[in-house]
């Protein structure tokens, strides 16, 4: 173990090679395939599932809030309880979280990328997955966490530079893209009354300005998130 954790910590702060614009463009196209494909999107949106339930996770614990557990379900919804006032900031934090969460760790990853540190990207994935798994309170969610967990590892400490480099592009290229689809679905589901305890429904319930607007700057925020990861992404590619 001793001879274990200076490597890791070595290869998390190994600065990889710039990669071609080629393996940018592909690793884009795929992460496109994963979020318009209905096939591929119904396993995908699983990871989207995950990052929102440990967005709203995250934003409660910053808020001061009480974090009692993450629960994921296999029709790809989640759930996060926190205790702490039924109103005021903390409960806006929480609220507003999961829907933009994706596209902020999109963009954080992106940041980390044009840094050139795949490899550490993954550890830290890895570290963000470890730590939401001591909140799942649910079997399904474990196996969620531990299947993502697995997939990262084994490219993590077996996968070649270029793979560990177009996996870590492909996830971030997925969150940046995939961040403004579940937005839209919120809102055609709350067109038809599907979604009347949404995190939309909640924030016009808490500050009494409509759900749709709340959409809207989700929507916003998304598209935003994945503009500016775009051109981080695409620069160093230049």
């Amino acid at each position: 173990m001793s001879a274990v954790l200076p490597d890791i910590w070595h290869r998390a702060l190994t600065v990889q090679p710039r990669p071609s614009p080629t393996v940018v463009a592909v690793t884009a196209a795929i992460a496109l395939v994963l979020v318009l494909v209905p096939h591929a999107w119904r396993y995908a949106r699983y990871l989207i599932t995950i990052t929102h339930e440990a967005a709203h996770g995250v934003a409660a614990l910053a808020s001061g809030r009480r974090l009692t557990g993450i629960r994921l379900h296999s029709d790809t919804s989640g759930l996060t309880v926190s205790r702490g006032r039924p109103t005021g900031a903390g409960m806006w934090v929480t609220a507003a979280a999961g829907y933009v969460g994706p596209g902020l760790l999109g963009l954080g990853a992106a940041a980390v990328l044009a840094a050139e540190h795949a490899v550490g990207l993954l550890w830290l994935s890895l570290v963000l997955l470890a730590l939401m798994l001591m909140q799942i309170r649910n079997w399904f969610g474990l196996l969620s966490i531990l299947v993502a967990g697995g997939a990262v590892f084994t490219v993590t400490w077996w996968g070649s530079a270029a793979a560990q480099i177009g996996f870590a592009y492909t996830g971030t290229w997925f969150l940046l893209l995939a961040a403004p689809r579940p937005v839209l679905e919120l809102q055609r589901a709350r067109r038809v009354g599907a979604a009347p305890d949404s995190d939309a429904d909640t924030m016009a319930r808490l500050s009494r300005i409509p759900g749709l607007i709340w959409v809207g700057l989700f929507l916003v925020a998304t598209l935003t998130t994945l503009v500016v990861g775009a051109s981080w992404l695409l620069r160093r590619a230049v």
